[in-house]
């Protein structure tokens, strides 16, 4: 193994473990070096932080693009192809590692690197929360110290040898590569490779709002990026139309005609959605939206209408035939429970004979149990459906039988009558036996 400092670099110590092969590559701005890295703290234990090896893929890095840990240019430049070197670096060249180890482990765990950023710099996003997700990470944070860096490069190439990906351009490369981006898209779709074409609209929108960020909100070059945004956006609206994503497409062409009221086919193409999903108002809604902002698409915004029509009378029917086959079924049950009870003429002793469903059970059914009386004659034409009913039923059928009976005698004349008799108990036994006959008759 071989020490050394690296000269005219402060603060770096070099040991090689492992020699590469041929000479020093060739490192310019652009070229894209791909190594294995370990970083381990500077205790008895060598604690291990982070491992690319254990994660399965392995670090890429372009040149020149002001990574945030710029001392691995440095440290990489000294290397041969398949070296393998320890770096030990002091704390005037670890401080914004912390950060950096956050962004590749949530590009390890499939999450987007940046989705907690706000809009400042590297230094004012450190202090702007109080927690980077990760506890080791949060320690060194607080506490900076020397690092150790284990480093493997295993390839070098040029700018000429690899497509660059959007990620590793300036804001120059990227707005060429916009309009590139979008007819490769537009190609895609119109041979109905959809997902394809949207990977092509979605590449080209990052590359449109990462410059746009650098810009002033509002202003004259941040406008015409919003322009070449929102066409982008709305062609990829298109492509999950096409893919039946309706709900996704009015989630997007709403947030457009949020920022931007007067974009018609936003309108157009959320309409299209809101008809494909049964929204009839909304569809209605934007259409007419697109005829007030272009009277010339009239044509186009009728025969969409038509259409919605024509859905819609179809959900209609297919509403109601699935509807009557929903309480069809119930039918006879219902028919059964709301017939009639046809009741015989009395038999010889005095009680009617019910015919039908619920013979002598009417009263069981709704839990009101009625047991008739000896003088009563007849039963209720249907199962009482509460008390009050049953009561005005009975009623009824009492009454019915006072007109059918003879009226008992009361005696009321013999009371009269024995109130002149000399014999008093007679009198009273007539009077009470008057009483309990009227009761009765009641």
């Amino acid at each position: 193994m071989e020490d050394s400092l690296l000269l005219g670099v402060e603060g770096v110590k070099k040991t090689i473990l492992y020699g590469g092969t041929n000479q020093i590559p060739k490192f310019m701005a652009g070229s894209k070096v791909t190594f294995h890295f370990r970083t381990m703290l500077c205790n008895d234990d060598r604690t291990v932080i982070d491992d690319s090896k254990k994660v399965g893929v392995p670090m890429e890095m372009v040149f020149g693009n002001m990574f945030k840990l710029d001392v691995w240019e440095i440290l990489l430049r000294s290397m041969r192809i398949g070296e393998v070197a320890e770096f030990w670096c002091d704390i005037i060249h670890t401080g914004m590692y912390p950060m950096v180890a956050k962004s590749l482990r949530r590009i390890a765990e499939g999450k987007d690197p940046t989705d907690w950023h706000i809009h400042t710099c590297g230094m004012a996003n450190m202090f702007a929360y109080h927690t980077l997700g990760y506890d080791d990470l949060d320690e060194l944070q607080k506490e900076p110290q020397p690092l150790i860096f284990v480093l493997e490069l295993l390839k070098v190439q040029q700018p000429s040898e690899y497509e660059r990906e959007t990620w590793a351009m300036s804001d120059k490369e990227r707005l060429k590569a916009v309009p590139v981006l979008h007819g490769q898209g537009n190609k895609l779709y119109k041979m109905g490779r959809l997902e394809e074409a949207m990977n092509k609209y979605k590449e080209a929108i990052i590359c449109v709002k990462n410059v746009q960020t650098k810009e002033k909100a509002w202003e004259a070059p941040w406008l015409k990026l919003e322009k070449m945004a929102n066409t982008l956006t709305l062609n990829y609206c298109q492509c999950l139309l096409s893919k039946e994503e309706y709900y996704e497409a009015i989630e997007h062409t709403t947030d457009i005609i949020n920022q931007h009221p007067g974009t018609i086919k936003a309108f157009y193409l959320r309409g299209k959605a809101h008809m494909e999903v049964w929204n009839e108002a909304e569809a209605k809604a934007d259409f007419q939206r697109v005829l007030d902002l272009d009277p010339g698409m009239k044509k186009l915004v009728k025969k969409e209408l038509t259409v919605l029509s024509m859905r819609m009378e179809e959900k209609r029917e297919e509403d109601r035939l699935k509807y009557k086959g929903m309480f069809s079924g119930a039918a006879p049950a219902t028919e059964k429970l709301l017939s009639p009870v046809i009741t015989e003429p009395p038999t010889g002793d005095g009680v009617p004979v019910s015919i039908g469903a619920e013979k002598g059970q009417d009263g069981d059914q709704n839990g009101h149990g009625l047991p008739l009386r000896s003088g009563s004659i007849g039963q209720l034409g249907s199962a009482p459906l509460s008390p009050s009913r049953t009561s005005l039923s009975r009623a009824s059928s009492t009454g019915n039988a006072v007109q059918e009976q003879s009226k008992p005698q009361d005696y009321l004349l013999l009371v009269i009558f024995s109130c002149f008799c000399p014999v008093w108990p007679v009198s009273i036994v007539a009077l009470v036996y008057s009483i309990m006959v009227s009761g009765a008759v009641a």
